[in-house]
């Protein structure tokens, strides 16, 4: 028999197990990823997404390397189409470790890959699929 303590309490289990559920990363896939290169290029290395207050940041780690290119560039992605209005800027450095920050206004939870991205020939230079 069900108490009206009892309908209270399995209420409020179900309603805070229906928040947990519906809470969704911040990206699509995840916060960690690898990257493979992509169009004939080298492209090794970590990334990983950092909340830093209330942004973002995407770091390349310090084993980050990429064999070269015209103007790469740092984005975003998902499921292997890149997003061109997602660009974070031109990559620093061919090698080690970086940032970038991402705009306080880009919505990021539609993303599941960081790219490296060649402006120049419009092809992908890496790809990481962040888990």
């Amino acid at each position: 028999m069900m108490t009206r303590r009892s309908l209270f309490l399995s209420a409020a289990a179900t309603g805070a197990a229906l928040t947990l559920a519906s809470t969704s990363p911040v990206l699509a896939g995840g916060h960690k990823g690898h990257f493979e290169g992509r169009s004939n290029h080298v492209n090794t290395g970590s990334v990983k997404l950092v909340k830093n207050g209330d942004r973002y940041i995407v770091e390349l780690g310090e084993d980050f390397s990429l064999d070269g290119g015209p103007d790469p560039r740092v984005a975003f992605g998902k499921d292997g189409t890149y997003d061109p209005d997602s660009k974070l800027g031109a990559l620093l450095h061919l090698t080690g470790k970086q940032s970038y920050a991402v705009p306080p206004t880009m919505d990021i939870s539609g993303y599941n890959e960081v790219y490296i991205w060649c402006e120049v020939a419009g092809v992908p230079l890496g790809v990481a699929a962040l888990k």
